[in-house]
C-alpha cells in the first residue's frame, strides 16, 4: 500500500510519551486496579467468595455514608414538619389510631409536614391523616429481621437499613416530637430526643407525650426516682408535656415553630411534668395571633 506521497508505507510505531518509562513487572494502574478482580480458577457463575469484601468495616462505613447521602437528599426540601411516633401494633380499631389519625390530619391542616417511621398502627394512622388532608405524608422505614411493612399512605417514602442513620434524619427535619403509646422503639425515639436537648447537642423543641394513663408510670419514675437520686436536674422535668388533647399537640407545635419555643411552655404549664394532672386540656392558644421573635 502506498503512502499519501505515493511511497511505500511503512508501518508505523506510535509513541505514547508516557510509555517510554517502562513500568515494573506487576505494575498495574488506578484504573486497572478498581475495574479488574479476582477470578475463580475453573468457570462457575456464582462465586459467593468474591463479595467478602462487602461484609468489612471499611464497607459497611462506605455503605453507613451513602444512607445518610440518602436520606438527607430525599428529605432536603422538606419545610416544617413534626415526627409522630407510636406503636405498630394498634390497629384501626384502637382509639389511639383514632387520635394519631387525627393528629396527622390537624398537623398537615396546619402546614406542617408530618414525618413517622412509615409502618403499621400508629405511624399508619398518621401518615393516613395527613394524606387525607393534602399534606406532605413522610415515611422512614426501617429494615427488620421481621419485615416492618411500609404503609400504603406516605408520598414520601425513604428506606433504612441503620436505626442510627433513621433517627438522625428525625432529629434533624422534624420540628418537634408527638410521642403516642409504643414499646421499646418508641422509648428510643423518646429518650435519644432528651438527651440530645438536655445536653445541648441539638436546640431544643417540643416532646409532647400523648395519653397521661400510659405515661404517668414512667413519668411517676423519672419523677421518683431520678429527679430523687439527683440524676437529673429539676428543670429537665420541662423538656416533656403530657397531655390526653389532639388539638393542643397541633398548638403546641404551631406556638413552638412560630415563636421559637417561648410561649408553648408558659401556655401549657398545667400539662407540665413537673406540675399536677390538669383536670381538663389547657385552653388552646389561637395560632394566628402569635409574633415572631
Amino acid at each position: 500500500m502506498d503512502g499519501l506521497n505515493g511511497a511505500p508505507a511503512k508501518c508505523r510505531r506510535i509513541v505514547d510519551p508516557g510509555a517510554s518509562r517502562a513500568r515494573p513487572r506487576g505494575w498495574t494502574t488506578d484504573d486497572e486496579e478498581l475495574l479488574n478482580r479476582p477470578l475463580p480458577k475453573l468457570p462457575q457463575a456464582r462465586a459467593p467468595e468474591l463479595a467478602a469484601f462487602t461484609h468489612t468495616d471499611p464497607w459497611r462505613v462506605l455503605r453507613i455514608q451513602g444512607e445518610f447521602v440518602h436520606g438527607i437528599n430525599a428529605l432536603a426540601e422538606v419545610g416544617a414538619a413534626v415526627a409522630v411516633f407510636g406503636s405498630a401494633r394498634f390497629d384501626a380499631n384502637h382509639p389511639h389510631y383514632a387520635a394519631a389519625r387525627a393528629l396527622g390530619r390537624a398537623l398537615a391542616e396546619a402546614g406542617f409536614a408530618v414525618i413517622t417511621g412509615g409502618g403499621p398502627g400508629l405511624m399508619e394512622a398518621a401518615n393516613l391523616g395527613a394524606h387525607e388532608a393534602g399534606g406532605l405524608s413522610i415515611g422512614c422505614n426501617i429494615e427488620l429481621p421481621f419485615e416492618q411493612e411500609q404503609n400504603p399512605y406516605s408520598n414520601l417514602t425513604i428506606n433504612f437499613r441503620y436505626f442510627f442513620v433513621r433517627k438522625t434524619m428525625f432529629v434533624k427535619y422534624a420540628s418537634g416530637f408527638a410521642i403516642f403509646p409504643g414499646g421499646f422503639g418508641t422509648l428510643d425515639e423518646l429518650f435519644e430526643a432528651l438527651t440530645l436537648i438536655q445536653t445541648r447537642k441539638i436546640s431544643r423543641f417540643p416532646i409532647v407525650l400523648y395519653d397521661p394513663s400510659y405515661w404517668n408510670g414512667l413519668l411517676d419514675w423519672i419523677k421518683g426516682t431520678q429527679l430523687a437520686h439527683g440524676t437529673i436536674s429539676r428543670e429537665d422535668l420541662n423538656l416533656l408535656v403530657v397531655t390526653d388533647s389532639v388539638d393542643e399537640i397541633r398548638d403546641i407545635m404551631v406556638d413552638c415553630y412560630v415563636t421559637r419555643c417561648w410561649n408553648s411552655w408558659q401556655r401549657s404549664e398545667g400539662a407540665k411534668l413537673d406540675a399536677d394532672p390538669p383536670g381538663a386540656p389547657a385552653t388552646a392558644p389561637d395560632p394566628t395571633k402569635f409574633d415572631a421573635e
